[in-house]
């Protein structure tokens, strides 16, 4: 349990004075069990949904920890809500696909105040007169979750993933305390509420955001980017016991019931509360559209002082039944809306411009600022992008410039203030030679914005290839962070990433530097070891090849099934994989045959790494969708009409916009028009989904 006095500011009862502290009772130990358990979940809901703790911690510990031995020693006593349950033993090799019992909509947005007011316009409309109100949340930025209980007990938890279907991280939620296992009994209308559906916001805190970024400099490891970024990579981890680690919070802001009528906003975040749900702060009622405008005000000039990230309010009309009238345009509700806040702005001198060399080569500008305050961190270098960029801005040395960071993203420069401009400002010329001490020239492609630099032993761009093959989404080999891997580069023990993996050997001389223990050596072998397990489309993405991101790994390997093919592929091979466009294919076909590039593929290849993907090939698959056209039509019942098409083209079929005489299948769903009527006066054969799907199966 966390410290109270931090998250409260303020002490817990006593153990004695304690209600709910274990008592010796002549009861079954079946009874004793889940009395135990009744203690922990109701010290859980005042902990984290009441703010009004009633344990300490050391009586929270040493109740769980009776329950822990009870259990222990009794395993026919465990049961699959109990709070000792919470973290599985077993890391998940991948997240199952589910598809939402209701869509989750996006929300239409804005900056703007009259879009507001035509928002509210538009209800009123609909509505014909009848009387509304408004219900006001704040808008996280964090990452939308479905949770799903039936008979009172979590049974599912999915992410919005594209709002039809997400992915089931349910173990991984399990160990996050806020969010109960088994609700509290809570009945409406003479009905519990036993089955049904929470929405909600998995957030972290800013303070938690700061510590973890503090501890991972100190150990020489990647800064995170943001609180919404590692929040999401955290729900997505493959073992959660390390997600115990990441202090998770949960702001719940919607309820759907089976057999029960709730009947507004307001009633659903009341019910969510008795159930044992943390909910949004500081959601409010507003009975006019004035009362709107006074909550975005305040919280517009008080979202500093919020503990969590946030980068607008949500409007809602508060009656559910109204809501249900309303309905939804698309894939927008009708009844809800987003007002998003200005992203916040700073003013401050432009000292220079250096470059920074990426692991790809790219010259990136970066402005280097007189330090400034914005958005609650300080702030002394933003990027420029390129060339063009300064040039359209007319940025120069001496300016006073605007700095912005929208949604805690990394700052950028986004103008300056002509009234500033000092007489001796100058213009910024673009380098011919890369900032590293081997000064090799930079080069531009025609019809690109950035320049490169092609020299691949550039220590900066070696301290990025290895920084990113060491990345928690490619070879994940903890340890191996930012200034690590400044050290190592600049000494020599590392030149390419397969010295990675002959680290092991230097293991005196590391041993011989500052700061370099045992046991933190052996970590990070152990660490490298571990990452010759990682798959094939980790490999492929932690090469770094240009253009070439986690999706696109992951459609290569799928295609090419393994890196004796790519190898050997040609651009025009590249071209032809769907979702592979002209200027990625010719990166690809370039880092492929690249002498330097096929050695390191070698050198990996010897030391173990896996070099196959684990399926089949779909270059290899023979299926009847292969060389033959389609035309999708109408609306198919799990399948967005581009998913169709990404999977017909995925192997090796071709997507027409009308049916001819050329058509070999038209794809049709509910409320197919004219295509399949033309289709069917030309006798071309019509399929449904389950059918395209056994033609690739």
């Amino acid at each position: 349990m966390p410290d109270q006095h931090d998250l409260f500011g303020q002490s817990s009862p006593s153990a004695e004075s304690s209600p709910n502290a274990a008592e010796p009772h002549p009861i079954s130990l079946r009874d004793h069990a889940e009395r135990l358990r009744s203690q922990i979940r109701q010290a859980d809901v005042a902990y984290y949904v009441e703010a009004a703790p009633i344990l300490t911690d050391r009586e929270y510990d040493r109740i769980f920890e009776e329950l822990s031995d009870l259990e222990r020693q009794h395993p026919e006593l465990i049961t699959p809500d109990s709070p000792t349950q919470r973290v599985s033993g077993e890391a998940v090799k991948e997240f199952r696909n589910v598809q939402h019992a209701q869509p989750m909509l996006s929300l239409q947005n804005t900056y703007n105040r009259e879009d507001v007011n035509d928002f509210d316009r538009r209800v009123r409309e609909m509505l014909e007169g009848k009387p509304y109100e408004y219900w006001c949340d704040l808008k996280y930025d964090g990452v939308a979750m479905s949770l799903r209980y039936e008979d009172g007990a979590l049974a599912l938890a999915v992410t919005r993933g594209d709002g039809i279907t997400g992915d089931d991280i349910t173990q991984n939620i399990r160990t996050l305390p806020m969010i109960p296992l088994r609700v509290n009994p809570v009945t409406l209308g003479g009905v519990e509420v036993r089955n049904f559906e929470v929405r909600g916001e998995i957030f972290m805190k800013n303070d938690d955001f700061v510590r973890i970024n503090e501890e991972r400099e100190a150990a020489g490891e990647k800064l995170y980017a943001n609180p919404r970024n590692l929040t999401a990579g955290t729900l997505k981890l493959q073992d959660p016991r390390e997600l115990v680690k990441r202090p998770l919070q949960l702001a719940a802001y919607f309820l759907a019931a089976e057999g029960v009528a709730v009947a507004s906003q307001a009633e659903s975040m009341r019910i969510l509360r008795e159930l044992g749900f943390p909910t949004a702060l500081h959601s409010r009622l507003c009975p006019t559209l004035e009362d709107v405008f006074a909550f975005l005000d305040e919280w517009e000039n008080r979202r500093e002082t919020l503990p969590f990230q946030t980068d607008g309010a949500v409007i809602k009309v508060n009656s559910t039944p109204q809501q249900a009238e309303l309905g939804a345009v698309g894939r927008f509700p009708r009844w809800a809306f987003a007002y998003k806040y200005e992203a916040k702005k700073a003013q401050t001198r432009l000292k220079g411009i250096f470059l920074q060399i990426g692991r790809t080569g790219v010259a990136t500008p970066v402005a280097d600022l007189e330090p400034v305050l914005l958005a609650g961190s300080t702030i002394s270098r933003a990027t420029l992008h390129n060339a063009d960029y300064i040039a359209e801005l007319d940025i120069r040395t001496g300016d006073t410039v605007m700095v912005e960071k929208g949604g805690d993203v990394i700052p950028k420069v986004s103008g300056f203030v002509p009234e500033l401009r000092p007489p001796e400002s100058s213009l910024f010329a673009f380098p011919h030679e890369c900032p590293c001490a081997f000064k090799q020239p930079l080069k531009r492609y025609d019809g690109e914005a950035a320049y490169y630099c092609e020299f691949a032993a550039c220590p900066s761009q070696v301290r990025g290839r290895i920084e990113h093959w060491a990345a928690r989404n490619a070879m994940d080999i903890e340890g191996l962070g930012e200034k690590i891997v400044d050290q190592l580069v600049e000494l020599g023990f590392l030149r390419t990433i397969a010295d990675v993996y002959r680290l092991h050997e230097q293991r005196e001389q590391l041993l011989a530097l500052d700061r370099w223990a045992a046991k933190r050596a052996d970590n990070l072998f152990a660490a490298i070891e571990s990452s010759k397990e990682r798959p094939f489309t980790k490999v492929l993405f932690g090469m770094g090849v240009r253009f070439v991101g986690e999706e696109t790994a992951k459609i290569l390997a799928e295609h090419f099934g393994s890196m004796e093919r790519l190898l050997s592929a040609t651009k025009d091979d590249f071209v032809q994989v769907f979702g592979i466009g002209e200027r990625t294919a010719t990166a690809i076909a370039v880092w492929f045959q690249n002498p330097d590039n096929q050695a390191l593929v070698r050198d990996l290849e010897r030391i173990g790494l896996k070099m196959h993907h684990e399926g089949r090939a779909l270059a290899d698959a023979v299926t009847p969708v292969q060389g033959k056209t389609f035309v999708i039509t109408g609306t198919l019942p799990t399948m967005k009409r581009d998913e169709a098409k990404d999977l017909i083209q995925r192997y090796g079929g071709k997507v027409a916009g009308a049916v001819s005489k050329k058509t070999d299948f038209v794809l049709a769903g509910e409320e197919a028009g004219s295509k399949l009527e033309k289709a069917q006066e030309l006798g071309v054969k019509v399929i449904n989904e389950e059918e395209l799907r056994a033609m690739i199966a």
